[in-house]
């Protein structure tokens, strides 16, 4: 049968069939005639079963299945779409499997340490991700035993780790910009053109592909953020394992103004009769970010530079703006961090030059300082203002 949804799937007699895990270990199976009847039924069962959980010993339950309660109760109206897949990558992949294990079917204080201990010893995921991991986790049990008092010691076991010192980010030197910028040269497309756009104002895929040509203000020289675009799962019907998503920024400091350089705003300026097409495509669909990451990475190879994430793009971007002396405040705001704090924790490494920059300035100081002292000993005059 071909799976639709979270553990939904369509029967060869056109009937859909949702399964629920039970407390047991086996699945309660539902039936419908259509998707959108099966998935109600599933959601009508799981909120009973997680109000029942509420009121039940934590230790005695099948963990699994209220972990998947949890996550296809109310708190999915609630989330984004991308937001939503990341919870369900986090939980499906990582937690719920754990707990299906016949000896980790309940959940007390060995079990979660058992699954703290497997995640922080997988390689295979950066620091970043298990702290994300066990934030869903620790956010789903606070839910699943919201009324039951004992779960406070139980919640404390799972211990965040710490996150290492930032890695150096990776940006591209001036030299590789001028070659990229070169062999955009002479393109006309607005793929190219977007291109400078990510290079000159540090936005993110996401946001250049959900950009319309409405969303630049040509007269005030500015660009609106307000929109973004992701390919996500999709849950709902349909063949297509994944779907383009439009949504709003990631968060509210992510919808932003930008003030674009005089030379883009003229690059831009041959614009479409309708201007409430999406920039990239000059239709009304946005661009698909994957093949977007293609054409950067041909247009990498062309200007005979190494390959790198397109996230690159807006390190270079925000290592310019540090060193050009744009001040931390306006940087994060041009970003859309949500606050100052996680701007100077990524750019850190930008921010020694300035603080070596900033002594060097002192070190100035002393010397004129010291200048002033040897004339004013050779006049014979000794400068009030000068104190050691």
């Amino acid at each position: 049968m071909p799976r639709k949804g979270a553990n939904i799937y369509k029967r060869k007699d056109g009937r859909w069939e949702g399964r629920l895990l039970k407390a047991e270990g086996n699945y309660q199976y539902l039936y419908a005639k259509s998707y959108k009847e099966v998935r109600q039924k599933m959601r009508d069962a799981l909120e009973q079963k997680l109000s029942k959980s509420k009121n039940t010993k934590y230790a005695q339950k099948n963990a699994a299945g209220l972990f998947e309660a949890w996550l296809e109760s109310g708190i999915s109206a609630r989330l984004k779409p991308s937001t939503y897949e990341s919870y369900y990558h986090c939980l499906h992949c990582y937690v719920i499997p754990h707990f299906k294990l016949a000896e980790n079917r309940e959940i007390s204080d060995v079990t979660i340490a058992r699954f703290v201990t497997k995640l922080c010893c997988n390689t295979a995921i950066s620091e970043s991700y298990r702290k994300k991991i066990l934030s869903i986790f620790k956010l789903s049990l606070r839910a699943i035993y919201k009324n039951v008092p004992e779960s406070a010691s139980l919640i404390a076991c799972v211990s965040l780790p710490r996150v290492k010192e930032p890695k150096e980010i990776s940006v591209f030197s001036l030299s590789e910009q001028r070659s990229i910028e070169y062999a955009i040269k002479g393109l006309t497309d607005t793929k190219a053109l977007g291109m400078l756009i990510c290079f000159y104002t540090g936005i993110r895929l996401g946001e250049l592909c959900a950009l319309k040509w409405n969303d630049i203000d040509f007269e005030a020289g500015t660009m609106s953020i307000v929109r973004t675009v992701s390919r996500i799962r999709n849950f709902g019907d349909g063949d297509h394992k994944t779907l383009l998503h439009v949504g709003i920024p990631k968060s509210q400091s992510s919808s932003r103004k930008i003030p674009l350089p005089a030379f883009l705003i003229k690059l831009a300026n041959n614009r479409p009769s309708n201007e409430n097409c999406y920039f990239l495509t000059e239709n009304s669909e946005p661009f698909d970010p994957r093949i977007y990451q293609r054409y950067y990475k041909r247009l990498l190879a062309r200007a005979g530079v190494r390959d790198r994430k397109f996230h690159t793009i807006r390190h270079t971007f925000a290592t310019r703006a540090l060193e050009l002396g744009v001040d931390i405040k306006t940087l994060s705001e041009l970003l859309g961090h949500s606050n100052v704090s996680i701007t100077l924790n990524v750019y850190a490494h930008s921010l020694m030059e300035h603080k070596k920059a900033a002594i060097h300035k002192f070190d100035e100081l002393h010397t004129t300082h010291m200048n002033v002292a040897v004339c004013a000993v050779n006049s014979a005059v000794t400068p009030s203002y000068i104190a050691y």
